[in-house]
């Protein structure tokens, strides 16, 4: 294609999806192996909401944009107000982006201005600096990011990232940090210090896949899923290539919008894995994954949104599947849980193994935003050896429709029953109850990041059993053996700012469960949480914003 075609293209589709944050627009840009733009005439664009931007090459390398694949501040009032806060649900992968060109204060780094649901993955980056603010407009806030399996030749800017997780990777340096920066098999990365800095930093991530992602050959396209690793450092792809598997396109039903669930669920029942090109699925009735080493892979955000009180994804007890690059959707039916991964704990008897676990890798879901939508668990985790790699579970805060303590209601986000689940990189924001509830034994968790609800009305409806509000995050009583590792909460209580939470963490006290890192924040003025975990930790309040830190509880 020539440059004036694609430049004419991504900007058409960035100006329709840069202030698109609650609409139905999904788009995947993806580039054939080769090299785009050059030092002389840079291809450079913004990336908006539901916009995945992805290299088709076998390693970023191979697909080399000379330019800039940006998102910036959206500024709330014209010129003003000019922040990262709500930058949401985009996505780059499989890039080598030489940052190079661009105007103005912009032609000084490759900017990647996130927050939630808007990872980084398989990129290199060199030539200017890469930074995750945009400190071009401000105040330039942002509130939290995802980078994996990349590398930096540059230096990182994180400037405002109120917290950040970055994994197995290779970067140049690290700037700046708010609240919760983690870091796990990050060559690079800075020295553990927190809480000042506050950086969480592991030698090696316990346990991970890389997300699949699509390659364009001789033989056309296919989708190549990673091989899982433990106790990893570095990028995958730095070391002569990633380990995994390559299944042919034609071993994928390409599904999109309108398809019927009934013509999905007999692909996959007859053995095929499942492509959702980009689009809003409706969900009548559940996606079932019933064989074992399915592949689920979403291009463009797609959306799967409950109908009738679906339960839009089902994964039985099978090992080795792969769920990745979905987003599903609440709707105004209440619906017992919104993703389900297995049904029970197989202990051995041929379900998920540590050598073949099931994985799910950039899954969001939301419930309230876009639309009225209500569910009472998001992602329930029935299965052991589960990993989950970059969730956004998020009962809105704001949005066109449906948002408010009696209208988007939703208990828990996260409910943990099987044993051996491995979170790197969780993100559960505003459930009416207790956030994540997680009673499998030998969990771990690699950066946690919550906010408690706006919205509770008064004290009297947010509370239980003598304890002030719920937990962010709670380990079962019964649980022998669990480790967190650079967790943090928030509270922001604007419709009754005198309301207060007992704690943010709530674990038994046995030598065996150990939280490492944990930090609470009052935001704004509103909302006091007493205590950090259990009863230990100094109290944030409207008038002591915090931070309040613990450094190792427990063990």
């Amino acid at each position: 294609m020539p440059q004036a075609k694609i430049q004419a293209k991504v900007d058409e589709i960035a100006k329709q999806q840069v202030d698109s944050e609650m609409g139905t627009g999904r788009y995947a840009l993806l580039f054939a192996p080769g090299t785009y733009g050059s030092v002389a005439h840079p291809l450079v664009f913004q990336v908006g909401y539901y916009t995945e931007v992805a290299g088709l090459g076998a390693s970023p390398d191979d697909v080399t944009i000379n330019g800039h694949v940006d998102v910036y501040n959206r500024c709330t009032n014209g010129t003003s107000n000019c922040i990262a806060l709500d930058n949401f649900w985009r996505s780059v992968s499989n890039l080598h982006i030489n940052a190079v060109g661009g105007s103005g204060c912009h032609s000084s780094a490759e900017f990647w201005a996130v927050s939630q649901a808007a990872p980084m993955r398989r990129v290199h980056v060199t030539g200017q600096q890469l930074s995750f603010m945009d400190y071009c407009s401000g105040p330039s806030y942002a509130s939290g990011g995802f980078l994996a399996d990349s590398k930096t030749d540059s230096a990182i800017v994180n400037g405002s990232q109120q917290q950040f997780y970055t994994r197995d990777s290779s970067i140049k340096s690290w700037s700046n940090g708010v609240w919760n920066q983690v870091f796990s098999g990050v060559q690079g990365a800075p020295a553990q210090s927190f809480p000042k800095p506050p950086y969480t930093t592991l030698a090696a991530t316990p346990a991970a896949r890389e997300k699949p992602y699509l390659v364009q050959g001789g033989n056309g396209l296919s989708v190549v899923e990673p091989s899982v690793k433990t106790d990893s450092s570095g990028a995958d792809w730095t070391a002569g290539g990633s380990s995994g598997r390559t299944i042919a396109l034609s071993d994928f039903f390409v599904a999109k919008p309108g398809d019927s669930i009934s013509r999905i669920n007999a692909a996959l029942a007859g053995g095929k894995n499942l492509l959702l090109t980009p689009g809003v699925y409706s969900i009548d009735t559940s996606i079932r994954i019933k064989r074992a080493g399915t592949v689920v892979l979403g291009l463009g955000l797609a959306t799967l949104t409950a109908e009738n009180g679906s339960t839009p994804l089902v994964i039985d007890d099978v090992p080795g599947v792969d769920v990745a690059g979905v987003t599903v959707d609440a709707g105004p039916v209440n619906s017992p849980v919104l993703v389900q991964v297995g049904t029970k704990h197989q202990r051995g008897a041929g379900g998920s193994s540590a050598e073949d676990p099931i994985s799910l890798q950039d899954v969001f879901l939301r419930v309230g935003g876009p639309h009225a939508g209500k569910a009472t668990v998001g992602v329930q985790v029935d299965s052991d050896h589960v990993l989950l790699d970059d969730l956004w579970l998020w009962r809105a805060d704001h949005g066109v429709g449906g948002v408010g303590w009696t209208e988007n209601t939703s208990d828990t986000g996260l409910v943990v029953n099987g044993d051996d689940v491995t979170a790197t990189g969780l993100f559960v924001e505003h459930f009416q109850k207790d956030n994540v509830v997680w009673n499998g034994e030998r969990g771990k968790t690699v950066f946690f990041q919550n906010e408690l609800p706006y919205d509770a009305p008064n004290q009297a409806a947010w509370q239980h059993d003598g304890t002030l509000g719920y937990a962010a995050y709670k380990v079962a009583d019964t649980v022998t053996t669990h480790e967190l590792w650079g967790g943090g909460s928030y509270i922001f209580t604007n419709v009754d700012p005198s309301l207060h939470a007992s704690h943010s963490f709530e674990v038994p006290l046995t030598a065996g469960v150990k939280l490492h890192d944990l930090s609470t924040v009052s935001l704004n003025g509103a909302g006091t949480i007493d205590h950090v975990v259990n009863d230990t930790g100094g109290a944030v309040t409207p008038t002591h914003q915090g931070p309040e830190t613990v450094t190792n509880y427990g063990g």
